[in-house]
């Protein structure tokens, strides 16, 4: 897809492809060699496949092929994960949720990246108590709230601010300083407070309230998975992980699709592309500052998709569906 959008709008595309997590342990016993690390540092944006699968279970903690997402998170600043939810109109009949519901969904979950739960410290297991700690400075409140709130400048000017502050003194910290932020610099964003819990239940009673969902990290893991649902299928999500923005607009960053390896498929040309696909089109539009060539992918997509076609994951019984290669060519005959 890359390769055919670039150079229409005189884009210079060059790619190296690196090993991470499953294969990189297989080959190199490391989930991330310095190799890849120095690879991905010097790049501007990194375009990232499934890195997991069972069969690296067993392996320590430390060594396992997830580590390769946060070490590459950690090294690139990737403090900002943005996850784009919009069911497109001929799938509305594949979400679990009636029509009604549904139909015209279009969130973005903004989601801190690199704090909270799976960071804090201390951390571990001694004996027969395990501890985990959730920890935020008012700094790192500050930079994911300017994130949200720059995003929902340029949507519908409606940030949902998510969190736990009626039980977590993290989260009352959470609230007060995005309340402050939200006042003293973007006055003209609306902003809401809302529980998590209460989030959970809003995504599946009313998804069409949302816009912006701003989140700390556990609370955005879990969220991210559950609006993901709303489009029919995880195979259709797409993310971003980036940093701060440079003065024209670029950000580096990870792209990838939020769903799995799914190993119980994989290599049986059955897995739907167009998670992978979408990233893409969030690589130009964040790291290359390209708005036209991302949204050239994204019309294709949804091109294709009023043309009747579905994968696996999307047919309803009966349905026909295609292959991952069919459903490909599909996409890239759209674009063309």
């Amino acid at each position: 897809m890359l390769e055919v959008v670039c150079p229409a709008a005189e884009l210079k595309l060059t790619t190296t492809t690196y090993l991470a997590g499953g294969a990189a342990i297989d080959a190199t016993g490391a989930p991330l060699p310095e190799a890849t690390l120095a690879g991905a540092l010097a790049a501007d944006a990194v375009l990232l496949g499934a890195v997991g699968g069972p069969r690296w279970d067993g392996l320590p903690y430390a060594t396992r092929p997830e580590r390769a997402l946060l070490g590459l998170r950690k090294a690139l600043a990737a403090f900002a994960n943005l996850r784009p939810v919009r069911l497109y109109d001929a799938l509305v009949d594949a979400s679990t949720l009636r029509p009604e519901v549904v139909r015209g969904v279009d969130l973005v979950v903004v989601r801190e990246l690199v704090g909270g739960l799976y960071f804090g410290e201390p951390r571990g297991i001694t004996g027969d108590r395990g501890v985990n700690t959730m920890v935020y400075t008012v700094p790192e409140i500050e930079r994911i709230a300017r994130a949200g709130f720059r995003l929902a400048r340029g949507r519908r000017k409606l940030l949902h601010s998510i969190d736990k502050a009626n039980v977590l003194e993290t989260t009352e910290l959470w609230r007060k300083v995005v309340t402050r932020l939200g006042k003293d610099e973007f006055p003209d964003i609306k902003l809401e407070h809302m529980l998590v819990d209460n989030c959970a239940m809003q995504l599946v009673r009313n998804p069409r309230q949302f816009d912006v969902v701003l989140t700390e990290n556990l609370f955005g893991d879990i969220l991210s998975d559950e609006a993901a649902m709303l489009t029919g299928s995880i195979g259709m999500l797409s993310s971003a992980s980036v940093g701060e923005a440079d003065a024209e607009g670029r950000v580096r960053g990870i792209y990838e699709p939020v769903h799995g390896s799914a190993p119980d498929i994989a290599g049986q040309d059955k897995a739907n592309p167009l998670a992978a696909i979408l990233s893409a089109a969030l690589l130009l539009r964040y790291s290359a500052a390209a708005e036209a060539p991302a949204a050239r992918i994204e019309a294709a997509v949804e091109k294709v998709l009023a043309s009747g076609l579905r994968t696996g994951d999307l047919a309803r019984p009966g349905e026909p569906a295609v292959g991952t290669r069919a459903m490909g060519d599909a996409v890239l005959a759209a674009l063309h």
